[in-house]
């Protein structure tokens, strides 16, 4: 049997991403209706209306589901404190280290896997404990690895590096990007824009729509001396672009930035001034459809390709 499935109890290495805006309570139970494992996206949300989701997706879903933590934003222990006492499945941890949360979790029963974005860190997350790694490649939206290492270059040294169960991360969004990660050594997939872009995702109207006219080439990794991120270009988009060339210090691209930035612009829909995170596969993507509708073309393909791919 699959790892992946075993681990947390699904049907499909399928797993919608817990991204900030777009992964509430009506993506997470949809991608866990359909047999994937959806996460709720903890980075967006004050402890209270964490718990909120977690307690609306209990009730929209009977299958697992879990919470996505990123572990340098603010209020960990009560966002912690709320997981455990919900008994929430699973948990995702990411940008900390995973040693900190790992056996509190553990100790309540719940499996956690780590994202990653090099091999040197996947080592640490086994000798952390963790029970699964999640290998997030550079065409990833929202904040990225500093190594920019592609998904099909990091997912076979991550492979070699470790005996966990692996899940790709990052440019994947249909059947054959799914069966190309599995080839390569990943036993699962995490997949985020083409979750971010269904009719459940919580982003604004306004920011699907803008999504699904980017072409090729329309993503950039911004921000790499503060947290390298990948954004669609728009006006805000310019004005980092513009401070960058010429050489602004940390200390003034975060004022650029300042606080609210990607809520602005993928939960309010400001398309002028908001930080617009979203893959660099976005342009495979024209249009907004139904979880169910996503999952079933994503498993369809890669059952179909995976018979009629065959020796030479």
């Amino acid at each position: 049997m699959n790892r992946i499935c075993e681990l947390f109890g699904i049907r499909y290495p399928i797993v919608a991403g817990g991204m900030v805006w777009c992964s509430g309570w009506r993506l997470a139970s949809a991608v866990s209706n359909c047999g994937g494992l959806g996460l709720i996206g903890a980075g967006s949300m004050h402890p209270e209306t964490l718990q909120e989701h977690i307690r609306k997706c209990k009730a929209a879903t009977d299958k697992p589901f879990g919470v996505n933590v990123p572990l340098l934003y603010p209020e960990p222990e009560a966002i912690m404190k709320i997981i455990a006492d919900e008994e929430v499945p699973v948990v995702f941890t990411s940008a900390g280290n995973p040693k900190t949360w790992t056996p509190f979790l553990h100790g309540r029963g719940i499996k956690v896997a780590h994202v990653v974005s090099s091999s040197r860190f996947a080592r640490k997350c086994e000798d952390a404990g963790v029970d699964a790694v999640v290998a997030e490649g550079f065409e990833a939206g929202g904040h990225n690895g500093r190594e920019e290492t592609t998904t099909m270059c990091l997912i076979p040294e991550v492979r070699k590096a470790i005996r966990l169960p692996l899940i790709a991360a990052g440019g994947i969004g249909s059947g054959a990007t799914m069966l190309a990660a599995m080839a390569l050594g990943a036993e699962g997939v995490q997949i985020g824009t083409r979750f971010a872009l269904t009719e459940e995702s919580s982003a604004s109207e306004e920011f699907k729509s803008f999504c699904t006219g980017l072409g090729e080439g329309d993503t950039f990794l911004m921000l790499k001396k503060l947290s390298p991120t990948r954004l669609a270009r728009n006006p805000f988009f310019q004005q980092v672009s513009e401070a960058e060339s010429r050489g602004a210090d940390k200390d003034e691209l975060a004022g650029l930035l300042g606080r609210g930035r990607a809520k602005k612009g993928i939960f309010e829909g400001d398309l002028e001034n908001g930080e617009l995170e979203i893959g660099q596969n976005v342009s495979q993507f024209n249009e907004i459809l139904p979880v169910a509708t996503v999952m079933e073309s994503i498993v369809g393909e890669y059952n179909r390709l995976a018979g009629s791919i065959g020796p030479f």
